[in-house]
């Protein structure tokens, strides 16, 4: 998934899925293609609140995708487009990869400083 910034979430509660990975050396066009296409798809789906990601030089990543509920994050998975995508990942895509699901309970940032 493309860089996003910061998501624009509602009040807790909600669900995090925290996607963490190493990138292998393989297929960099097709990743970023799939990446850009998973990130568009995302949006559409029912139950989803946005997403933020980045991944460094070294080729590890975090994208923290948010949802309303357990079930709208099964229906994700079960996307036949993401499954497709999921399944490359795991041959092609990552040397490693870790996934979480949590619930946020509680959420708060700060300060809202203009940009240098």
């Amino acid at each position: 998934m493309a860089a996003s910034g910061f998501a624009d979430l509602p009040a807790p509660p909600y669900y995090a899925v925290i996607f963490s990975s190493q990138r292998s050396t393989a297929d960099a066009e097709g990743y970023d293609r799939t990446a850009t296409r998973m990130a568009e798809l995302v949006r559409d789906q029912p139950g989803f609140l946005g997403f933020e990601s980045t991944r460094g030089a070294d080729g590890f990543g975090i994208t923290v995708a948010y949802f309303d509920s357990e079930q709208a994050i099964r229906a994700w998975r079960e996307h036949a487009e993401h499954t497709v995508a999921r399944d490359l990942g795991h041959r092609c895509w990552y040397q490693r990869f870790e996934q979480r699901i949590a619930i946020v309970r509680r959420a708060y940032g700060g300060p809202h400083l203009p940009a240098d």
